[in-house]
């Protein structure tokens, strides 16, 4: 069966830091682009940070420019890395799959975990 699984979402207060992981079962990730996705609650999911699958080249949403950063270990893991959180980071985050390359659009991806919930609250 083919699946994502996010995890290492928590509660944080503003200027914190943590770090998710989206691990691929099924299925390695090698050459796939990945992406990492957040939906607040009332709100549409939004792009956050991609990966592309072909050279590693990346994109991240202005919103969390210079503060989050996504990479991938290994065939069947990748991370995103949030610095200075803000409550305004606060959402569930998912992680997802494409064989488009350089695209961050969320339609473009798939095989989204259950997501993991991220709060950045004092």
């Amino acid at each position: 069966q083919v699946q994502l699984m996010e995890s290492g979402g928590g509660l944080v207060r503003p200027g914190g830091s943590l770090r998710l992981s989206c691990t691929a079962s099924g299925f390695t990730l090698e050459h796939w682009s990945i992406g990492w996705f957040r939906q607040a609650p009332g709100k549409e999911r939004e792009e956050v940070a991609c990966i592309s699958g072909s050279d590693d080249s990346t994109y991240y949403s202005d919103s969390v420019k210079g503060r989050f950063t996504i990479s991938r270990s290994g065939k069947n893991t990748a991370y995103l890395q949030m610095n200075s959180l803000k409550p305004e980071d606060t959402a569930v985050y998912y992680c997802g799959d494409a064989l488009v390359q350089a695209s961050c659009i969320p339609s473009h991806y798939g095989d989204w975990g259950q997501g993991t919930q991220v709060t950045v609250s004092s």
